[in-house]
């Protein structure tokens, strides 16, 4: 009986490496999303547009050849060093997303097989920032003054749309019944395609003040 037992403990033994063996060597597939990414805009342009995000692809290889291929490992990288203003295509070479992957992988399909881009003329200007405030401070309670730091920046972008900039907004700022001042950071509400050309953070800081009583008033 002990012999038997052996004998069925290793015959169980074996199924179990051969099919390991085979479920690790059987090919499957797995999409996987390869963002894109632009190298040599011209500081004259800006990319207002385009197609796509991301290169989607389906891969067929063995499960250890696909643990090397996921989100994060692979890009796509487009030279757009000759692009002039307006609208270009640009074909996406399947044979340099093939040489990111493992031994083992091969490309089934791609999505899409060329990208269309825009460009647009950079802008530049120094524009005022104004504070959102939103709500009331608590009864009893006014806003004495605002102040952003800085007050002026310059902002960059499509040049359409910083030229018809007047000012800067600020993300909203929630004072809703407050009952003392605040400071913070905060962040500019920018329209697409536009940006701060200094990354520093912007401050805001409101001044809540108690409204002074109407005994207090006449003694003042």
């Amino acid at each position: 009986v002990p012999l038997r037992a052996g004998t069925l403990l290793l015959a169980w033994l074996i199924a179990m490496v051969l099919w390991g063996m085979a479920h690790g060597t059987s090919d499957i597939e797995r999409g996987v999303d390869i963002p894109i990414v632009f190298d040599g805009v011209s500081e004259e342009l800006v990319l207002v547009d385009q197609s796509a995000r991301a290169v989607n692809i389906r891969v067929l290889g063995t499960r250890a050849a696909l643990r090397d291929v996921g989100p994060g490992m692979m890009e796509y990288r487009v030279d757009v060093s000759g692009a002039k203003r307006g609208e270009a295509v640009y074909e996406i070479d399947q044979g340099r997303i093939e040489e990111q992957l493992p031994s083992g992988a091969r490309i089934v399909s791609r999505s899409p097989a060329s990208l269309e881009v825009k460009f647009a003329r950079r802008g530049r200007k120094s524009v005022r920032v104004r504070a959102d405030i939103v709500g009331e401070p608590g009864e009893g309670y006014n806003v004495a003054w605002v102040e952003v730091d800085p007050p002026y920046v310059w902002v960059t972008g499509d040049r359409r749309e910083v030229v018809s900039m007047r000012e800067a907004i600020t993300e909203p700022l929630e004072i809703r019944g407050a009952r003392e001042s605040l400071d913070r950071d905060i962040r500019l509400a920018l329209p697409d395609h536009v940006w701060m050309e200094d990354a520093r953070p912007l401050r805001v800081r409101v001044q809540v003040d108690e409204v002074p009583k109407r005994g207090e008033r006449g003694k003042q």
